[in-house]
């Protein structure tokens, strides 16, 4: 009797690790069948979030760039357009240059000179007021050759070292020309690359990624190596082997291509690119690590699921017997509730449907409608940030045009100062005049008096002769002085009602600046508005979207469900009456054991 049930102990424990593996096997299959499609789906999701990234990294770069350059840019334009309506007057011309220069915050100077050198009658104007040696002829240097060449166009130069600060800087030209369209000048503005490089290593958009500037041609123009810049190339240094013409040809790229990451944007009117690169593995490392738990994690789930599925049945061996007795009375119940459920889980069934396909109609409209949102939202950011652009360079516009009004305001003050100078003397020449009036009369006594003294009075009828004379020739003098003042006093009240007639129209044109300012100031704060409600109605159409799908997965998945039941019901019910033969089978068996 013992031999008996120590077999049967051993029976027992064999059919439990043979149920225990039966379980456990399949779950880990299925797990890790799970994780390696879960692998691969988030593989091309990752791409996909990378390229995002490096979007809106190098939108947000170059619009960064742009915000430093566009004030340069504007004021190098818009001095050639004043530059074309000024005489060359250094004066004139020294003031503009300082003029301009005061609202550049990233320029380290700013110039003019004259297309004729300063050895041969030209002159040199600098924001700093420096002046370069007599030896050095700033007509021959790069920037200044390069935007003779191109005729009004915006000239960008190679990094150069600057003679004044000894740091790294490119220069942004701009010929100027006269009334007649000749070249009489070229305005330039200096800007540090040390500056420009500080911006690109402010960004980050992982932990090993770099970013540089580079030229049309794929050199550095930045670098932490200052030994490249202008030296070495891009596609030398890097991974990315593709054709170096069509990856600088003027759009924004990027690319994720084997372990690495790739992006280009081109800076604005600028011939330079910004280049972005990084590994891949700064974005998947952390994607393997939440992965490698999640397999870690199910198998655990697995161990135990199985653990507990033998627990139960071995609960529901015992219970083998009360079952027995309850499941036949229980399947004469279960033959007529099957009939039932049939009835109602295929009218569940084709409702369900109905609403699955009106929820893909309505996820499909929501999926639109955030699509079409997006690019409303992405128009109204640039219309924002082309409006503020607008409104800064219209405000110095109107500070620019109010310095030249109280420059011309000075002129004509002076002019007014000389007119009242002429006035006064106008009674220097009236005193002349009747002093020597005074004179030929005292001449004309003297000769009578020296007529009527005869032959003694001969020297002194001479002497009165000459000074009659010297008095006419006076008086003649100040008759030509007196022409010469009447002209000039002529040219100088023409010349003071020409420069106020230029003032009241500078002052116009003040006043409108002014009023086209607070226009587009109204409508930059509309632009951004309208740019933060496009932003929020594209957050709520994403999640309203999102909701959108969850939902419909989760119809599909009471649909598939609803389906399987109608079909098991019907199983159910044709095979009840099996149950039930074989519950009154198992009673009998259940009974006959106990007997034994």
């Amino acid at each position: 009797m013992s031999k008996k049930n120590g077999f049967d102990k051993m029976s027992t424990k064999k059919k439990s690790r043979r149920l225990f593996l039966g379980m456990l096997f399949p779950l880990l299959i299925l797990t890790i069948g799970a994780c390696t499609f879960f692998y691969m789906i988030t593989g091309q999701i990752l791409d996909y979030y990378i390229n995002a990234q490096l979007q809106g990294s190098v939108e947000t770069l170059n619009s960064n760039v742009l915000e430093k350059m566009d004030p340069v840019i504007v004021n190098v334009e818009n001095f050639a357009n004043f530059g074309e309506l000024t005489d060359d007057s250094q004066e004139i011309l020294d003031t503009l240059v300082r003029t301009f220069a005061k609202n550049l915050e990233y320029a380290s100077s700013f110039y003019y000179m004259t297309a004729t050198p300063v050895s041969k009658g030209g002159f040199f104007a600098h924001s700093n007021g420096y002046v370069p040696p007599e030896s050095v002829d700033m007509t021959q240097r790069d920037w200044f050759t390069s935007a003779v060449k191109a005729h009004g166009e915006l000239c960008f130069s190679d990094p150069y070292v600057d003679s004044e600060t000894s740091a790294m800087a490119v220069t942004i030209s701009k010929a100027v020309k006269g009334k007649d369209g000749n070249i009489k000048g070229v305005v330039g503005s200096d800007i540090l690359m040390d500056q420009l490089l500080a911006m690109l290593r402010k960004m980050s958009i992982s932990k090993n990624s770099r970013m540089d500037l580079i030229n049309q041609n794929g050199t550095y123009m930045t670098n932490i190596d200052a030994s490249k810049v202008l030296r070495d190339k891009w596609i030398d240094d890097t991974r990315f082997k593709g054709d170096i013409k069509d990856w600088l040809n003027g759009e924004k790229k990027s690319e994720v291509k084997g372990n690495s990451f790739y992006a280009v944007c081109k800076v604005g009117k600028a011939p330079w690119y910004i280049v972005i690169e990084g590994p891949k593995v700064d974005f998947s490392g952390r994607l393997s690590n939440t992965i490698l738990t999640f397999e870690i994690l199910l198998i655990a789930f697995s161990i135990f699921a199985s653990i507990m599925n033998i627990r139960t049945i071995k609960k529901m061996r015992e219970g083998e017997q009360k079952l027995g007795a309850d499941l036949f009375e229980e399947t004469q119940n279960l033959v007529v509730s099957a009939k039932e459920n049939a009835a109602t889980s295929q009218d569940q069934s084709a409702a369900v449907k109905e609403i699955v396909a009106t929820m893909e109609d309505s996820n499909a409209l929501s999926e639109s409608i955030a699509s079409k949102i997006r690019d409303v939202s992405k128009v109204s950011e640039k219309t924002s940030a082309d409006v503020a652009t607008g409104v800064s360079s219209i405000e110095q516009n109107v500070a620019q045009l109010h310095a030249i009004f109280d420059a011309n305001q000075q002129t004509i003050d002076g002019m007014k100062v000389l007119s009242e100078r002429i006035e006064s003397i106008w009674d220097i020449v009236t005193l002349i005049n009747n002093v020597a009036d005074q004179a030929k009369i005292i001449a004309f006594n003297a000769e009578l008096e020296a007529s009527s003294a005869g032959e003694a009075g001969k020297s002194f009828r001479i002497v009165a002769n000459e000074i009659r004379r010297l008095s006419d020739g006076i008086i003649d003098g100040t008759k030509e002085i007196k022409e010469k003042i009447n002209e000039i006093q002529h040219s100088s009240d023409s010349l003071i009602l020409a420069s106020e007639s230029g003032t009241e129209k500078i002052n116009a044109g003040y006043e409108n600046a002014k009023g086209l300012a607070e226009r587009f100031a109204s409508i930059r704060d509309s632009a951004e508005i309208t740019a933060s409600s496009a932003s929020d109605i594209t957050e709520i159409i994403q999640q309203q979207t999102t909701s959108s799908e969850q939902i419909l997965i989760a119809l599909k998945q009471i649909s598939a469900g609803v389906e399987n039941f109608t079909v098991a019901t019907d199983t159910i019910s044709s095979s009840a009456e099996h149950i039930r033969e074989m519950s009154e089978q198992l009673n009998n068996s259940v009974k006959s054991d106990e007997k034994k």
